[in-house]
């Protein structure tokens, strides 16, 4: 019998060793991966948005407006930084974060008022507000793949409405 408790013993503890950390993701260690991410989306005087979202990611990692077109992370940290330009208020918060596995979705909010002509709108002084979900893949306390949709037509409706 003692040897059928060890046995079982070194075998859950074999299972839980080969467990990739990723799977234990909590929204709190989700949030805490996520967090210098959004922190790189949002513009603020003397920020290094690039550094924030090297920080939040991996390597490898790649952002995906569609399912076909992904961009790896030096491309996307620069157009962060030139949106970041061009909309020099721009605020991404965290509204909720649902977590399954080793995958964080994020419903976040996006607000600013561009400083020049934004996606075909010239400028008019007005702000706009937006809806995110993103869903990150996390690893090792990274993220690894993220696939994003914004609502930009939704900003556009807005900063050209009469």
């Amino acid at each position: 019998m003692t040897r059928l408790l060890l046995a079982s013993a070194a075998l859950a503890g074999a299972v839980i060793a080969a467990t990739p950390a990723s799977a234990q993701l909590t929204e709190e260690t989700a949030r805490a991966a996520v967090a210098p991410f959004y922190d790189g989306l949002t513009a603020a005087p003397g920020k290094d948005a690039a550094a924030l979202i090297m920080r939040a990611t991996a390597p490898q990692w790649v952002s995906c407006g569609t399912n076909d077109v992904c961009e790896p992370r030096d491309q996307v940290a620069a157009r962060i930084a030139a949106r970041l330009k061009g909309v020099p208020d721009l605020k991404w918060e965290i509204k909720e974060i649902l977590v399954s596995g080793n995958r964080a979705t994020v419903r976040g909010e996006a607000t600013g008022t561009p400083a020049g002509e934004f996606f075909g709108v010239p400028h008019g002084g007005k702000s706009f507000k937006i809806m995110s979900i993103d869903v990150h893949t996390i690893e090792g306390g990274k993220i690894t793949r993220s696939y994003h949709i914004e609502d930009w037509a939704g900003a556009i409706r807005q900063l050209s409405a009469e």
